[in-house]
């Protein structure tokens, strides 16, 4: 028997080729196959990623809920996320110098950065202050606890996988549209709610300094924060100074955090008078996984309520808003 020849044998390869390549997946499942891959450090900024993209990306959030963001340590193992992102995400404005660090030593040559913050504010909008002042060059971090911040900082975001994953640009436009929605309501019940706040208890005094960009849109004053520059405990001068001044503003409350447990504020509500509320968050999310709290919105909303609630105000404006996760 002969063997068929070459020239027999190539057209029946091709054949075979083009019937292997006709069987493959198209559309967005092929284009986009595998998933981008995503790495966010904070559980707020893997939220409104999560609320954009679904399950369309691969998304790592490297600082874990409850973990202090400034002084977060990334392990070794955790360079292997960035050996692989597509895309890194981070918050900028100096949140995460040792992840960025690790990401420069770690990444593609060719994988992005999407700065969040910086591409929000610039120099002349930063704010420096109480555990953050200008001496050390660190301006205060916490922009998306201002919701018109968040609000660019998801337009950011969804412009980003746009461009990167253009066959799933209508479902991430779609997302971003229901969740700028929601925001607006959100933005729009803050300052609804500080309105109906006496005046003078318009001020706040919280353990973590993270209210500052809030504080300068919707009118609230921050007159100081309990933690230190250098995220120690307080001295007994500065505790000291810290109960004459909640004195002289005559202050209903004062808040600290669910991730920095502090005594400091138990003595300067025992020797004020004022209510010491332990449950303000700014970057730990409510909730377990999947709830319908567990979402940058699920944060906001407990957070108004703790903070307007406990300087006597009503909350009621924030029934309405739906916090549940988005993307389906």
């Amino acid at each position: 028997m002969r063997t068929p020849s070459l020239r027999r044998a190539l057209p029946l390869a091709f054949a075979l080729t083009l019937v292997g390549l006709l069987a493959l997946p198209i559309g967005p499942a092929w284009a986009r196959d595998p998933k981008l891959k995503v790495v966010t450090t904070v559980a707020p900024h893997a939220d409104l990623i999560r609320e954009i993209a679904g399950d369309r990306v691969d998304l790592v959030q490297m600082i874990p809920d409850g973990t202090d963001s400034h002084t977060f340590e990334p392990r070794p193992s955790d360079a292997k996320y960035l050996q692989d992102a597509d895309l890194i995400v981070l918050n900028g404005l100096h949140l995460e110098t040792p992840t960025q660090r690790m990401a420069d030593a770690n990444k593609k040559p060719d994988t992005p950065y999407l700065v969040l913050g910086d591409n929000t504010i610039s120099p002349p909008d930063y704010i420096f202050d109480f555990s953050f002042p200008a001496s050390k060059g660190d301006p205060n971090p916490h922009l998306w606890l201002n919701v018109a911040y968040a609000k660019n900082y998801a337009q950011l975001i969804t412009n980003q996988l746009i461009q990167m994953d253009p066959d799933n640009a209508d479902y991430y436009q779609a997302n971003f549209t229901t969740l700028a929605g929601r925001m607006d309501q959100l933005d729009q019940a803050i300052f609804a709610a500080v309105q109906a706040l006496p005046p003078t208890n318009r001020k706040l005094l919280t353990y973590h300094d993270s209210w500052a960009y809030f504080g300068r849109r919707y009118g609230m004053e921050v007159i100081g924060a309990i933690q230190p520059s250098d995220f120690s405990e307080p001295s007994p001068r500065e505790v000291a100074a810290l109960i004459d001044q909640v004195r002289a503003n005559n202050l209903p409350a004062i808040f600290g955090s669910e991730v920095y447990p502090s005594k400091v504020l138990e003595v300067i509500g025992r020797e004020t008078g004022a209510s010491y509320i332990s449950s303000l968050r700014d970057d730990d999310l409510p909730g377990p996984p999947g709830s319908a709290t567990h979402t940058y919105l699920g944060l906001m909303l407990e957070d108004m309520r703790t903070m307007f609630g406990g300087l006597g105000g009503p909350t009621s404006m924030f029934d309405g808003i739906d916090s549940s996760p988005i993307a389906s």
